[in-house]
């Protein structure tokens, strides 16, 4: 069983005798670069992207200042770990070829590799199954795993003995949270962001918002990020910046995550639900969400959860909401609570502490890549 452990890392900065850490990755999407820069401060950090597909709809951006960073071509990534002096490496399962190409230089450079993991669900596609003996084989050899959540946690127990740590998924709350001339609209407004593809769940939601009859007693459901649709009480903004979603954010009750399991695809968590937690929104999420699954979101505690796939019970949870608007009020209230703890701050300190006891490990022989 792996043994899930605790951020306890003890300055690494101070230690002349770390070298730098490689992070290997494809983008710096603006919601991680907080992240990253809060990990630079707590050890030496080289970024090195790769590129490739942004799957999460978050476009890339310009990595922080004070970390290193450059793009590399993927079949390029073994000579980078090659020709450094670092002490780990870390990688998520991101490329075609990058994460094997990582794996097998940190081996042969016998450096620590630390593996940051987001599935919880094994996807069932032919590229996924033919990687299947290599992921089990970084699961179980990896010098120590680093998790999106405690869902992820759960799932990695039984494939290794290793270590895991778990880093939350993490906005800049600050920004989020911070104050607006904006008050909440008197009429029940929900509001979908994300694309528009058969994983995210839209077409359950647009069945479920008929079904619930809100649009005839002057409800709302707005779309971020996806194309208008002909129905009634249906609107749509296509993709907006932070400030504009901020602001729409405080002007909803409610965000939907209607998320739904397929073959290739189970959503690893949805940092949507951190922006909108922030603006005191009640979060009406499936099961198959994993900010659900990993316990940001508590049914009946800070919004409600219902099962994937289903648009009666998606439209009978709406209903509850906005026919309960204290209720949802306090949901909104205690959501901004929960997500408080949620921050780039324990998110590198999960990493500096993999990255501690894997340093300390492989100086004494004990912990290899």
């Amino acid at each position: 069983m792996g043994r899930v452990r605790q951020a306890d890392a003890r300055g690494l900065r101070q230690r002349d005798r770390l070298k730098r850490v490689l992070f290997l990755t494809g983008h710096v999407p603006a919601s991680r670069s907080g992240a990253y820069a809060a990990l630079g401060e707590r050890v030496p950090l080289d970024l090195v992207l790769y590129g490739g597909r942004h799957q999460h709809g978050a476009p890339p951006g310009p990595a922080p200042a004070n970390v290193l960073a450059r793009a590399v071509r993927q079949r390029d990534v073994g000579r980078v770990i090659a020709g450094g002096e670092y002490a780990a490496v870390i990688a998520g399962t991101g490329g075609r070829v990058a994460l094997p190409l990582a794996w097998r230089a940190a081996r042969a450079q016998r450096l620590p590799f630390i593996f940051w993991a987001a599935l919880w669900h094994t996807p069932r596609t032919p590229a996924h199954l033919a990687a299947a003996p290599l992921m089990a084989r970084i699961y179980r050899e990896a010098a120590a795993l680093v998790t999106y959540g405690p869902h992820v946690s759960a799932y990695l127990e039984d494939r290794t003995e290793r270590p895991i740590f778990v880093a939350p998924q993490a906005v800049d709350n600050e920004f989020w949270s911070a104050p607006v001339a904006v008050a909440r609209d008197e009429r029940f407004r929900a509001v979908f962001v994300g694309r528009d593809e058969h994983a995210k769940g839209l077409a359950v939601l647009l069945e479920a918002w008929q079904r619930s009859g809100l649009a005839a007693e002057g409800g709302v459901l707005t779309l971020v990020g996806t194309a208008a649709r002909e129905l009634p009480g249906v609107e749509a903004t296509g993709r907006l910046d932070a400030l504009a979603l901020r602001n729409l954010y405080a002007r909803s009750h409610v965000l939907v995550v209607p998320s739904i399991p397929t073959r290739r695809f189970v959503e690893p968590w949805g940092l949507v639900v951190n922006e909108a937690m922030n603006r005191e929104c009640a979060i009406l999420a499936t099961g198959a969400v994993g900010a659900a699954a990993g316990g940001l979101v508590c049914d009946a505690r800070n919004g409600l959860v219902v099962p994937a796939g289903e648009p009666a019970a998606l439209a009978s949870a709406l209903r509850a909401l906005a026919s309960d608007p204290a209720r949802c009020r306090a949901l909104g209230r205690q959501g901004r609570e929960d997500v408080a703890s949620y921050t780039y701050a324990a998110w590198a300190g999960a990493f500096e502490a993999a990255i501690e006891l894997v340093c300390d490990g492989a100086n004494a022989g004990s912990v290899g890549p």
